[in-house]
């Protein structure tokens, strides 16, 4: 499986909203501008109702997508999680390439099973 679907979980610092927000509105212009109908399939953030947390529910073409997103959004990312608490769970089989370039990052791979 060459696609790789990944959700992101933020826990934003208290006082750091409106930060992360326009951080966050830098990252979806970048990806629209970039990437979006080539390599990024899905780009979509939600907020809980408290505004505490958000999730960002991404799909790739494939790991070089994913590479491609990094370099795009890096130094942006950076700043959230400077500001918050960022874990990820990725679906799917990312390239050596991939998990060597995300290195320190707190990520929980699943190697796809079945499906229908």
């Amino acid at each position: 499986m060459k696609r790789l679907d990944a959700i992101a979980r933020f826990r934003i610092k208290p006082g750091e909203l409106g930060h992360f927000k326009e951080i966050a509105a830098q990252m979806i212009k970048a990806v629209r501008e970039k990437e979006k109908g080539d390599g990024c399939l899905q780009y979509d953030w939600f907020y809980n109702e408290a505004l505490s947390e958000c999730i960002v529910r991404e799909i790739y073409r494939d790991s070089d997508a994913v590479l491609q997103h990094m370099g795009n959004v890096g130094p942006m990312l950076g700043k959230l999680a400077a500001i918050s608490e960022l874990s990820l769970w990725v679906c799917g089989s990312p390239s050596e390439a991939l998990k060597k370039a995300s290195e320190g990052m707190d990520i929980t791979y699943y190697d796809f099973e079945a499906g229908a």
